[in-house]
Parts: C-alpha cells; sequence; structure tokens
C-alpha cells in the first residue's frame, strides 16, 4: 500500500516536471516567432482593427484605420475627414490600439503575405503620387509643407510649393524643396483613392 502512494507521488512530481519543462519551451518558442515578427506584419493585422492612434516623430497624432501597408509605409485612413495618412515607418512614433488588437496583431490568423504591395516602398508610392500630380501637406519635425511632389528619387523628393487647394501651375508654385525621405514624418493627403 505505502509504495503505491510512493509510486503515485513520483508519478505526480514527473509529470509536473515535464508539464514545467513543456512550458518553458512553449515560452521560448513563443519568443523565438515573436522576434521574427515585422512591423508591417503587425500593422496589416491591426488593418480588420478598431481605429488606432497613430503617433508621429513630429508630434502630431491621427486616429484612423490602417488602409495599406507597404515594405516601409503604412496608409491611414483617417477617421474624422475623407483623407489619407501615408506614414514611412521611420515617422511613426507609436501606434495605440486596445490590448484584445495588439495581442490579434502579433498572431495573425494566416500567414503574412509577401505580395508586390507589402514589397512597395515608400518611394515606390511617392513616385506615384508624383505622376498623379496631386497635392499634399508634408510634415517633417518642426515644418510642414504644402505642395506637390514633382519626382522622387531613390532616397529623397522634389516638392513644388504653393498653396493648399492650389493647382500645380507655375504662377502659383512659390519655391521648392528638396526633402530627405528620412525627414517625413507623415504625408497628408485630400484623396482617398490615393492609395488604391
Amino acid at each position: 500500500m505505502r509504495w503505491d502512494g510512493f509510486f503515485d507521488d513520483l508519478e505526480d512530481q514527473l509529470a509536473s516536471e515535464w508539464e514545467a519543462e513543456r512550458a518553458a519551451l512553449d515560452t521560448e518558442a513563443e519568443r523565438l516567432r515573436l522576434s521574427r515578427v515585422a512591423l508591417g506584419d503587425r500593422l496589416r493585422g491591426l488593418s480588420a482593427a478598431d481605429p488606432c492612434a497613430f503617433e508621429f516623430v513630429d508630434g502630431t497624432v491621427v486616429t484612423g484605420e490602417v488602409c495599406a501597408v507597404g515594405g516601409d509605409w503604412v496608409g491611414i485612413s483617417l477617421e474624422t475627414t475623407r483623407g489619407v495618412v501615408l506614414a514611412p515607418f521611420g515617422g511613426l512614433l507609436a501606434v495605440g490600439a486596445s490590448q484584445p488588437d495588439l495581442l490579434r496583431s502579433a498572431r495573425p490568423d494566416v500567414p503574412p503575405a509577401r505580395g508586390l504591395s507589402e514589397r512597395m516602398t515608400i518611394g515606390f508610392v511617392l513616385r506615384d503620387l508624383a505622376r498623379r500630380r496631386l497635392p499634399v501637406v508634408l510634415h517633417t519635425v518642426g515644418r510642414t509643407f504644402t505642395g506637390t511632389i514633382d519626382r522622387a528619387g531613390a532616397d529623397h523628393l522634389d516638392l513644388a510649393l504653393h498653396d493648399p487647394g492650389a493647382p500645380r501651375r507655375a504662377a502659383e508654385v512659390r519655391g521648392y524643396r528638396l526633402v530627405p525621405f528620412a525627414s517625413i514624418a507623415w504625408i497628408g493627403l485630400e484623396e482617398l483613392s490615393a492609395l488604391a
């Protein structure tokens, strides 16, 4: 009788140790999995979430929904207007979301897609905006410029400065700026279809 209790106790201890070891391995596997999740994947996971608060390096905070994610940028459909914000990942300071949305974005239901849109860089999108001649409001740390992107290079753009809402005509242009992509906090667009 006493031996049966002894062996039952040993069996319980072994099961407890095995469960503790398994939990430690599961925890380490989860840490390893999370170490491979990129910001773009997390932002794609937030596209089905409630509106989030996006804080930028220039101190601006906007509320909206993720409408597009590229290789190094995010498109945000603003909650209060019909506008869209285009932000390079380097311009983001933080993203405020609910805990369930953050947890869901860390564990997407499907593996991350690696299609063409996910590989598009900020330069590709800015070259498209230049081709479309869309007016923009470009925010950097400490400065805001309004105008039209004339051309976008590998790591910079040329901006023709003019009043918001005014067409880009030679008579309306009051100056030009060469702006490195690295200095851009975010870009405001009026047209929701601009990122479609």
